[in-house]
């Protein structure tokens, strides 16, 4: 590994791993696929006993003892990682792996090392215990995305001890601050370490290929080609301090309260972009009825899981996330301030900011936080078709189909370079799973077996490289 801070011992100072160490589990020869599950749940147990909370606004921890880890597990089968700093301790892991063939395409996997805040009296298992129970992965970053880390980390692990390699290198980065504007991380690596991608064309990472079982018993997996936009932004009423007690026609923060209360209360249109027209189409054919496009909001909610792969991705948002103002009960403040999460559909920025900008009126300035614009959901092509095939390859009743995601992840960054991202991170699930109510949820888990399936799917498409 090239730097100069040593690696600590994997586990070194913390509790061993509930199904034994990530090294251990690698001690039996098998085939590539029968190791890489041995290992898997492992790995994310270990992976999520790293707190890497990541608050916002600079304000995180655990990047750097992640991130060496992840360089020691592929030191370990003889690659040659690097970890990258972007300030002290918000760090990440690349690593180039040479294919067989140098004339052909290489390959990204890509996916964040830091989690969402939790509060540990409100979940059932401590969030960084990493513990199984139940047969799931307990712990903050199971689902987002740890999970989908040791995936990768799992397979490229044994495939190396095997000798087996892609034909074009294969590009891993494993990085920080993706839950906040990706400044320490992808935005970092894309800038000042854009060489680790030369030639990379496409990539797969985090939000896609796991399990959402339809009424029939069809499994109908969700390959994400698109995201919404990121558009967080900062609101600021003005107004005339002054004391509590006397009127205030010009209140900052009533000005401010009356500007959010009317872009929490819109009702954003539908619009319907290509990639979800093709959604609905392929769930309707899954259905064996076709969606009523009229009425998409009851639709969803009918359809329960399945509905929402399309409820988040049909319309724009804006929802209002925390607000600022004032120091005393007695005094009325001279500004007050709002943060809103906002995000919109490929090509409708200009429809979505001028109607942010006539809900709030002339009293509310704006200024964007995090400001990313969305990605065309786009499902031809030879890597979704691998995709697909490698997920029916291990489950019969698979039915992959094109999703674009309402949140965002680094994909936006990477597309700066010209890669294309793909949501793809398998996990067969139990059909009565709410699996998007674990991202950024209360007792977030992944199940074992879903993992040791995943490393499945991702070893038959790695194959294709």
């Amino acid at each position: 590994m090239q730097d100069s801070s040593p690696i600590r011992d994997h586990f070194t100072g913390r509790n061993p791993p509930v199904s034994g160490s990530a090294a251990a589990a690698t001690a039996s020869p098998s085939s590539g696929r029968a190791d890489a599950s041995a290992e898997v749940s492992a790995i994310c147990s270990e992976l999520i006993r790293f707190d890497t909370t990541n608050r916002g606004e600079g304000d995180a921890e655990g990047e750097r003892a992640a991130a060496e880890y992840v360089a020691g597990l592929l030191s370990d089968v003889g690659a040659d990682p690097v970890v990258v700093e972007s300030a002290p301790g918000r760090a990440s892991t690349l690593v180039r792996i040479p294919g067989t063939d140098p004339s052909h395409t290489p390959f990204l996997i890509h996916g964040h090392l830091d989690v969402v805040p939790a509060e540990a009296s409100d979940w059932r298992v401590h969030p960084f215990s990493g513990e199984v129970e139940d047969g799931c992965v307990w712990g903050r970053g199971a689902v987002d995305m740890k999970g989908s880390l040791a995936l990768t980390l799992a397979v490229v692990r044994q495939r190396l001890r095997e000798g087996r390699r892609t034909r074009g290198d294969l590009v891993l980065a494993f990085l920080a601050d993706e839950e906040c504007t990706g400044d320490f991380g992808s935005r970092h690596v894309v800038t000042e370490h854009a060489g680790w991608f030369e030639g990379v064309t496409e990539a797969i990472s985090e939000s896609g290929g796991y399990s959402v079982t339809a009424p029939s018993g069809a499994r109908v997996y969700p390959v994400a080609v698109g995201e919404r936009s990121t558009a967080w932004m900062r609101l600021t009423a003005h107004g005339t301090a002054g004391h509590g007690s006397k009127p205030a026609p010009d209140n900052a923060v009533a000005v401010l309260a009356h500007a959010v209360s009317r872009i929490a209360s819109y009702e954003w249109p539908v619009r319907l972009t290509p990639a979800v027209r093709a959604l609905l189409t392929e769930l309707g054919d899954v259905l064996g009825a076709p969606i009523d496009q009229d009425r998409l909001e009851a639709e969803a909610e009918r359809l329960g899981q399945i509905g929402k792969l399309f409820a988040g991705t049909v319309r724009n948002s804006a929802n209002p996330t925390r607000l600022d103002a004032g120091y005393k009960v007695n005094v009325i403040p001279g500004t007050a301030s709002a943060q809103v999460d906002g995000r919109y559909l490929p090509d409708l920025g200009e429809e979505f900011l001028a109607t942010i900008d006539r809900l709030l009126g002339p009293r509310v300035t704006r200024e964007f936080i995090n400001h990313e614009e969305a990605l065309p959901g786009d499902p031809s092509g030879a890597t979704f078709t691998a995709l697909s095939d490698s997920l029916r390859a291990e489950d019969e009743a698979a039915r992959p189909v094109p999703y674009v995601m309402a949140g965002g992840t680094d994909g936006k960054s990477f597309a700066r370079l010209g890669i294309r991202s793909f949501g793809f991170a398998p996990l067969l699930l139990p059909p009565d799973m709410d699996y998007f109510a674990m991202f950024h949820g209360v007792d977030e888990r992944v199940p074992t077996a879903g993992l040791e399936f995943g490393t499945r799917v991702l070893d038959r498409f790695l194959d294709t490289r």
